[in-house]
Formats: structure tokens, sequence, C-alpha cells
């Protein structure tokens, strides 16, 4: 198959890539700033195996996205990988941080879908891949309220649009990670909130606790959780049949309650639609 995979500059993007390439696919690997910031990262995927090359591409750019889906040709599936944190008390965020935030997590699956998916209907076939986050659903501690709100609404996206998509054949499913917190510069290159002081403010009761946040949920995670894990899932997501793909799977080494609330979630979802009539419009593998 020929994919494209977005925010492949490092973490899950960087491991799912080369995932891919090793069972034999072709991997156009998405990344900003190709000549700046990522040029090492796209020379390093010159001495892996496999056909593997990148493209600049910036999410929040419908130009750049646009430019890197023409010049692709062929394609079979698109990895929605592209994201980023912030850590933080919600109330010190500026809205325009929020909007900065869901303009990445969000709006940059969008832009995505809106250069790729017309090849795909045309086509008649292809796969969405969505990079989630067990927060949607699952412990949700405090501080990430912003990423996690931007993840929930990329969840809610991926499955409408899963339902819009299938009679094109196209397959959507949502891989859905724990928390990392080794492995990924995610907490590492988290933002913080714009207002200082007003985060400041939160320091009389909660002094510490976002430095202890980190080493609490590693406290969780087995010592030996392989953030590869994630890749390898999407890797093996892609590889299944069309139309025999999981809507949602879960990897998640934390056990948070993800996976427990999202089978009530997604069940109620099949028997609402088997209700409205709609049925044809679930995948065969819509609920776990």
């Amino acid at each position: 198959m020929d994919i494209l995979v977005t925010g492949a500059s490092s973490g899950f993007g960087a491991l799912t890539v080369r995932a891919l390439a090793a069972r034999g696919h072709t991997v156009v690997a998405g990344m900003r700033d190709l000549q700046g910031r990522n040029a090492s990262a796209a020379a390093a995927l010159a001495d892996e195996p496999g056909d593997l090359r990148a493209v600049d591409l910036d999410v929040t750019d419908q130009a750049s996205v646009d430019a890197a889906v023409d010049g692709i040709g062929h394609l079979d599936a698109v990895v929605h990988n592209a994201g980023h944190m912030v850590m933080g008390p919600a109330e010190a965020f500026l809205p325009e941080q929020l909007a900065e935030l869901y303009d990445v997590n969000v709006l940059g699956t969008q832009r995505v879908n809106r250069a790729a998916l017309p090849r795909l209907r045309e086509q008649g076939s292809g796969l969405l891949v969505w990079v989630g986050s067990s927060s949607t659903r699952g412990g949700c501690p405090p501080f990430l309220a912003p990423y996690f709100a931007a993840k929930a609404a990329m969840d809610a996206l991926a499955v409408s649009y899963a339902g819009e998509l299938i009679r094109y054949g196209i397959d959507t499913t949502i891989v859905v990670p724990g928390a990392y917190t080794s492995g990924t510069n995610h907490f590492a290159h988290a933002g913080t909130p714009a207002d200082a002081p007003r985060a400041a403010a939160y320091d009389s009761r909660y002094a510490g606790f976002m430095d202890e946040l980190a080493p609490r949920l590693a406290s969780l995670t087995p010592s030996d959780a392989d953030p590869g894990a994630v890749a390898e899932e999407i890797a093996r997501v892609v590889d299944l049949p069309s139309g025999e793909r999981p809507l949602r799977t879960h990897v998640d080494p934390t056990r948070d309650g993800s996976e427990v609330v999202s089978a009530v979630a997604d069940r109620l979802r099949v028997e609402f639609f088997r209700r409205a009539g709609i049925a044809d419009l679930l995948p065969a593998n819509a609920a776990l």
C-alpha cells in the first residue's frame, strides 16, 4: 500500500513510518520544515530499509497539505498522527492558544482529508487511521484540558467520517494509545499557558502538581511498555483486509478505563444506527 503519515518526525509518527516500511509498504513521512528543524529526521529515513521518503507537510497550512498530497502519486491510506500537547491550568491558556491546538489536532486532519479524500473516493477504496488518545474517555487527569478537548473533537470527527465514507469503500480505524511518558516527546515538548500570572495563581493549591504528573502516570505504566506497540498496531490494522478493520482499537499499558467506556459507547452507537435504519453505514467491526 502507498501510505501518508502526518507528524512523522518523532514519536508515534516516526515509529509508524518505519513499522509500515518494514512490512513492505511505500511510506511518505509528512513533517514540517524539512530544510530546518526536521532536516536530520528526514535524512535519517535514508538509512532505513524499505520504500520510505519524507515530504514537507504542515497540517496547519492548506497549501502545504495540498502540495504534499498532489506530489505523492498513488495513495491508499492516510495515518492522521500529527498533534501537539499542552500542560497547565486550563484557565491560564488564552482562547487563541486553544484555537492553535485545535488547529493542529483537529483542523489539520480536515485539511489532509480535503486533499486526500477526492482521490480515495474516486478509486473506491482506502483507509483513514486516526491516532487518538485514551484521555477522550479514560482517566483524564487535570491540567491537560486543552489537549484532551482537541483529541475528543478529533475522535468525534473520525466517528462521523466513518459513516460518511463507508459507501465509498473507505475504512476508518481509530487507534487509541494510552499515556506513554517515555519513548516519545509528548510530555517533553508540551506547550504551556501564555498567561503566566494566572497559571501561578494555581500554585497556592497545586504547587508542584504538574511536575509530579508525568512520574505519577509513569508509575502506572509497566516497565516493559514500548510506544513501538502503537506503531505495530497501526501496521497490523493497515494489513487487515478491507472491510474487516476495527473502528477502534486500544494500546494502553496504563489501563485507564478508556477501552471499557469506548466499548459501551460504540455498542450504543451500533444499536442507535440499527434503530434508525442506517446500519449499512456501520463497518463490520463497529464495536469492540
